[in-house]
């Protein structure tokens, strides 16, 4: 072996301690120090909070209180761990929070206070109020508009008024409302069939003219604008009627009241509301007055505003002292000089004829046109 190498694997020996001296203690290498949890610096994570906006610096005097109540709710206008810092001056506190100005909270457990209700503004009232007077003129224009042009074939019945019917009793030929001819098939006693022909017309006469007084002041209720009349005498010529259309004034609902009140206090049956005759010189009526009345008929109608009446009597001029209305005289078993004469149904069987023509013709005048 080289002696350069011997020599490299040497090491020199320390010199000998002085006598009486102890040996010295060998020393030790110092512990290396115990591994520590990794930190976010050694991870790489930064522990910087970033820079505040500007006007905001950081509240280092705010504690840290983990074991306490938790901090009260930030209600300022920035984030909870800045304050604004006005410029030249020095930080300031947040401002308080402030509730917005409103009504009171009602308390737990108490019904709440319900507010007032603003009022209604002037110009929405007006255009309400406007709206509704608007509505109601279209209605009415369509109303009077469908009576104007005949939109109704039962107006008149349905209380819609009688204005098509007004002018009826000078617009229609005589022989329309009092034929010539009038037939009774089963009209006359016992189901006999009965004719009778008109004898004379009166022409349109005013109400003081053609009623009696009392009947009149009935009628007055619904007004009195013309009568018309007519005389017929049954085939024989013994008999003889006059027949009576009394045009009134009044609307459907006065004439529905007029002919309940007819029924219910039975004014048919009272002998001072008996209609007046229409005696004719020169005819076979020539004699028929107010003595020679035999039986009676009065029918107010809700079609038009008519009342139909007739009045029958001998054609010899004989007095009857005990006039029957119709529904007497035609009663089965009556003894009495109108009803076995059948006078009783001459006035019925007329004025029920005329009163089925005038029917057709406010039927006609109400008509739909097509």
């Amino acid at each position: 072996m080289p002696p350069d190498e011997d020599t490299a694997r040497l090491r020199p020996v320390p010199p000998a301690p002085p006598a009486g001296t102890a040996p010295p203690r060998p020393t030790r290498s110092p512990a290396p120090p115990p591994p520590t949890a990794p930190t976010f610096a050694s991870t790489g994570i930064s522990t910087r909070l970033p820079p505040p906006p500007p006007g905001y610096e950081v509240a280092r005097d705010a504690p840290l209180r983990p074991d306490g109540p938790p901090a009260p709710a930030h209600r300022g206008p920035g984030p909870a761990h800045l304050t604004r810092t006005p410029p030249g001056g020095p930080p300031t506190a947040p401002p308080p929070y402030r509730r917005p100005a409103g009504p009171p909270e009602a308390p737990a457990g108490t019904s709440a206070r319900l507010l007032p209700v603003p009022a209604r503004h002037p110009g929405r009232t007006a255009a309400a109020i406007a709206c509704v007077v608007l509505g109601l003129g279209l209605i009415g224009g369509a109303v009077t508009g469908s009576y104007l042009t005949g939109d109704s074939s039962a107006d008149a019945a349905s209380g819609g008024g009688y204005a098509p019917l007004r002018t009826l009793w000078h617009s229609t030929p005589v022989d329309t409302f009092f034929p010539s001819t009038l037939k009774g098939d089963g009209a006359g006693p016992g189901g006999a069939d009965r004719t009778w022909t008109r004898v004379a017309v009166s022409p349109d006469t005013r109400c003081a003219d053609a009623l009696d007084p009392l009947l009149l002041k009935t009628l007055r209720p619904v007004g009195c604008e013309r009568v018309l009349r007519a005389t017929y005498a049954d085939a024989t010529s013994s008999t003889v009627t006059t027949v009576g259309l009394v045009f009134t004034e009044g609307e459907p609902s006065a004439m529905e009241a007029l002919g309940t009140r007819f029924t219910d206090e039975k004014l048919t049956q009272r002998t001072d509301l008996m209609p007046r005759t229409y005696p004719v010189k020169g005819t076979v009526a020539a004699g028929f007055g107010d003595g020679q009345r035999a039986s009676w008929t009065v029918n107010v109608l809700t079609e038009a505003p008519v009342v139909v009446y007739a009045v029958s009597g001998f054609a010899d001029g004989r007095r009857i002292p005990d006039p029957q209305p119709v529904a007497k005289a035609t009663a089965d078993g009556a003894k009495t000089a109108a009803a076995q004469s059948g006078l009783g149904h001459d006035a019925k069987g007329i004025a029920d004829r005329v009163e089925r023509g005038l029917r057709t013709t406010v039927s006609m005048a109400t008509e739909k046109p097509r």
